[in-house]
């Protein structure tokens, strides 16, 4: 009922700048939090950026100040734009859209393929 798709990823230098975007398409009745998740080789995956229905965001420690994580609900898309990324940013990213597709319904959780994203000089 919902697809979900990621753009944006890359190969950038550190101190460089990327902006990741996942759109949901198909019928969607409600619109519940939004994040991003990262998840490096070896290590396991975590939450890097949250924003809830309301718009109150969190971040990780490790990207705050230099990530900011967006939404615009008309579209059922969630953004995440990177700056002066480092190398240690390097991760396969995940965004996660809670959402209901009917009415009544249960709130389901819809993950996207990942997208790659490399820092490196």
């Amino acid at each position: 009922q919902v697809q979900i798709v990621e753009s944006g990823g890359g190969l950038v230098q550190p101190g460089g700048s990327l902006r990741l975007s996942c759109a949901a398409s198909g019928t969607i009745f409600t619109l519940y939090d939004m994040a991003w998740y990262r998840q490096a080789p070896g290590k396991q995956r975590e939450l890097v950026a949250l924003i809830t229905k309301a718009g109150d965001t969190n971040y990780a420690e490790s990207v705050e100040g230099r990530f900011t994580i967006s939404r615009e609900n008309t579209k059922s898309t969630v953004s995440l734009q990177m700056n002066s990324l480092k190398p240690e940013d390097t991760a396969d990213y995940y965004c996660r859209i809670d959402a209901t597709v009917q009415f009544p319904g249960p709130t389901k959780s819809y993950w996207g393929q990942g997208t790659q994203v490399t820092v490196s000089s």
